[in-house]
């Protein structure tokens, strides 16, 4: 059985196929069109899928979409009538999203088809259940707690829910215009940072700060019996784009976030080029303060109402891999399976996992156990290119490759590190990778001033071999998909200095030779020469 699962019209769209259960192909449509967090329909992930598969769009037997437009309309229809001004916008919002809801029509058109041959069962499934289906169906658990937040979607900002077999089951729902995505972003938008994900961002600045404002921005969101409320003063009116606008190219822009009263309580907000200032860093940090508070908040509800020791969790939040580091300190959950593709790519595989474990019943046996589900290239096509560009090349063998690169980076060079089949969400994981030295004071100038242009502020990442984590780190959780920060333990941090953030953290890679042989390899074979088991690892992503 083919299943073809979409995430289209909404922010980093995505296509992902699952056969017979077993997710094979997924790739967000930004990769193939670079349009960095893509949000029109996903034609060229679509594509890559089928030819993957060696199938065509008519073999597809169901397609999902990790979306719904008639999900928590009573919440809407409520919000507008109470918001009169809104109501036209809504009703705009409905009548365009209805015209994008035509699947068929969409993939007839992309590959030149009449609509009548194409033979799929079409499901659409609300944002959040699909984003706690990617981490739960992925997961080895038979039962967990299922937890996702993000900014919304389909007019829901969090959700927890009892994950058990076949079932997902929604226990609660936090509706807008309360968001704890929304708030972060009005803060980062505020200090500057005014790009869709630039979130990431200004949680690399946050330990820079004081904890100067934590008391004024604290207030700015209340916990209230398991749940939160922002106090709306600080907001903008919710407006039907929900927080973002998307372009007719299908770029992504943020809908202004801040109302005048946060500028009457902090003062001019900083535009995005001028000095970072004590206060935006001091802001930086009481965001990330209270966006922690309101997270274990939240999660020690969900626990008392499901406890079990297991937490399946997605939705862009979940890319705060400061919280998730503190997990296991502030809340009751002793293991944690965050979907590698947390944001909104992931949408994709969740909507097609549903379909096919809990809308067609059957039985579930795959398990995520890495992340690179993207395309390959074979030595030929490379070899193709490189030759086209006219670049001197050398091909090695796999283990004088491995000692040839473990010697440049030894030697405290930049290797570009490219081999087999690309990374399923965010993270560069060893497949698309820069890689360097992690125990040189200058290497994280050098990797800024010739590759990266990265904001002063912002960590490397060290890889670490899965066996030596508990002597480097203060904590010995697995994360394998770069998804938790954890304390870099004191004796160790000299000889991590370039991947030792200013609070003497990490956000490291556990890697193992199951998930990925030759880059385990490669980080062995550097061990073998400097008695360090970590290479500092980031992406081709250049600012």
């Amino acid at each position: 059985m083919l299943i073809l699962g979409l995430n289209m019209f909404h922010a980093d769209a995505s296509a992902a196929i699952v056969v017979d259960g077993e997710v094979v192909f997924a790739i967000a449509e930004e990769r193939l069109n670079r349009i960095k967090h893509y949000a029109g329909f996903p034609a060229l992930a679509v594509k890559a899928c089928l030819e993957f598969v060696g199938a065509k769009i008519t073999d597809v037997d169901q397609v999902a979409v990790g979306q719904d437009s008639d999900a928590n309309l009573a919440k809407k229809v409520q919000y507008a009538l109470a918001n009169p001004a809104k109501i036209l916008n809504f009703i705009r919002l409905r009548q365009r999203k209805e015209a994008m809801r035509d699947v068929r029509s969409l993939l007839a058109i992309a590959f030149g088809l009449d609509a009548k041959h194409l033979r799929f069962d079409e499901h659409h499934l609300e944002h959040h259940l699909a984003h706690i289906a990617s981490a739960y169906y992925c997961s080895p658990w038979e039962k967990a707690a299922g937890f996702s937040y993000d900014g919304s979607g389909d007019f829901v900002s969090t959700m927890k829910a009892r994950c058990e077999g076949n079932g997902i089951e929604a226990l609660e729902r936090v509706f807008l215009p309360h968001s704890m995505g929304s708030f972060y972003t009005m803060i980062c938008e505020f200090i500057g940072y005014k790009k869709y994900g630039d979130e990431g961002k200004v949680m690399g600045l946050a330990p820079y700060g004081k904890p100067t404002y934590c008391e004024q921005v604290g207030s700015i969101v209340a916990d209230r019996n398991g749940t939160f409320e922002l106090d709306l003063e600080y907001f903008k009116p919710l407006g039907s784009n929900q927080g973002m606008q998307i372009l007719s190219d299908g770029t992504v822009c943020l809908a202004p976030h801040f109302s005048d009263r946060i500028v009457e309580a902090f003062g001019r907000p900083r535009e995005p080029q001028a000095e970072i200032t004590q206060r935006d860093m001091d802001l930086a940090y009481a965001m990330q303060h209270r966006f922690e508070e309101i997270g274990f908040h939240l999660l020690n509800d969900l626990y008392a109402r499901l406890p079990t020791e297991d937490l399946a969790m997605a939705g862009g939040c979940a890319l705060n891999s400061v919280i998730n580091g503190k997990i296991f300190e502030r809340t009751p959950f002793r293991r944690t399976w965050i979907q590698p593709a947390a944001g909104d790519e992931g949408l994709a595989v969740g909507a097609a996992l549903h379909t096919y474990h809990s809308v067609l019943k059957q039985p579930r046996k795959f398990v995520m156990k890495n992340s690179y589900l993207g395309p390959t290239f074979d030595d030929s096509r490379i070899e193709s290119d490189l030759k086209q560009a006219n670049l001197q090349y050398r091909k090695l063998e796999r283990e004088p490759l491995l000692a040839a690169t473990a010697d440049q980076i030894a030697a405290g060079n930049v290797v570009g590190w490219f081999q087999g089949r690309m990374e399923w969400g965010p993270r560069a994981l060893g497949n698309r990778s820069i890689v360097a030295h992690p125990g040189r004071p200058d290497m994280k100038d050098i990797l800024n001033a010739r590759i990266k242009q990265r904001e002063w502020f912002r960590p490397f990442a060290p890889s670490i071999m899965a066996e030596y984590q508990h002597e480097y780190f203060e904590h010995d959780h697995p994360s394998p998909f770069m998804l938790h920060v954890y304390k870099i333990r004191p004796e160790k941090r000299a000889e991590l200095c370039a991947v030792n953030h200013v609070d003497d953290t990490g956000r490291l890679q556990t890697v193992s030779r199951e998930e990925n042989p030759l880059y385990y390899d490669l980080i062995q074979a550097f061990h073998k020469r400097t008695g360090i088991p970590v290479i500092l690892n980031t992406s081709f992503n250049e600012n």
